[in-house]
This record gives structure tokens, C-alpha cells and sequence, in this order.
């Protein structure tokens, strides 16, 4: 049985693309089933009070003093970001500035486009590849 040019053309394609879908199939499937989503805050709070409740046999009394300690502490946690937020500018706009002595006028010019498309992800909620302050 002999297969025209045309045909052999077509059954290589048609395996090609199938290598194709099956390899964007895969990859899809193991990103996900592998990549965990990170638990909020509170989903961290929720865990840890419901096992100290079990595992500690808490009374009621023992688990709304906790929510107080635990509400006492994050609102100290976010008192210590807020007042070290200067100071992490103020290295990252350090890094910045030497970063942009090693470029041309070319590369300072596309940086500066980096940046900007960093901060409007950041304004997002997002963080861009290597985190905030990279």
C-alpha cells in the first residue's frame, strides 16, 4: 500500500499536533494537581485554633481569651509592618538606583518600564516574578 506525499504529510501532522495536546494536557493536570494553594490568614487561624480546641480540650472561656491573644498579636504584627515600610522602601529604592548604574540610557529606559509594570501589579494585589522587592 503506498501513501502519497500529501498523506504522509497529513499523518505526521496529525501526530505532531497530538503530541502537542497531550504534552499542554499533561502539563496542565501536574501544574495544578502539584502547585498548593497558599491558606489566607485566617484559613491558618481557623486550623491551628480548631486543633489547640481538640487537642488542649479549650473551654470557652480558654478559646475567647485566645481570639484575644491571637487579635492582640496580628494588630501588633501589622503595627511593625506599617512602621518598617519606610525602611523597606528605602533599600529597595537603594537596589533600584545601583541596578540602574550598571545600564545604557536603553536598558534605564525599558527598566524604568519594569518598574512601573511592577508597581501597577502591586496596586493589583499581585506581586511580579521574584516578589516586591526584586
Amino acid at each position: 500500500m503506498k501513501f502519497s506525499r500529501g498523506a504522509i504529510a497529513f499523518y505526521i501532522a496529525i501526530v505532531f499536533l497530538s503530541g502537542v495536546v497531550l504534552g499542554a494536557v499533561g502539563h496542565r493536570f501536574y501544574v495544578v494537581s502539584t502547585t498548593p494553594a497558599r491558606p489566607t490568614p485566617e484559613e491558618v487561624r481557623k486550623r491551628i485554633t480548631a486543633e489547640y480546641q481538640q487537642r488542649l480540650k479549650l473551654t470557652e472561656d480558654q478559646m475567647a481569651k485566645l481570639n484575644m491573644i491571637m487579635d492582640e498579636t496580628r494588630a501588633r504584627i501589622e503595627e511593625t509592618r506599617r512602621q518598617m515600610h519606610p525602611a523597606y522602601q528605602k533599600i529597595r529604592e537603594e537596589q533600584q538606583e545601583k541596578f540602574r548604574e550598571l545600564l545604557t540610557p536603553e536598558q534605564q529606559a525599558e527598566y524604568d518600564k519594569i518598574l512601573k509594570e511592577r508597581e501597577q501589579r502591586q496596586k493589583q494585589g499581585g506581586h511580579g516574578p521574584g516578589g516586591p522587592g526584586i
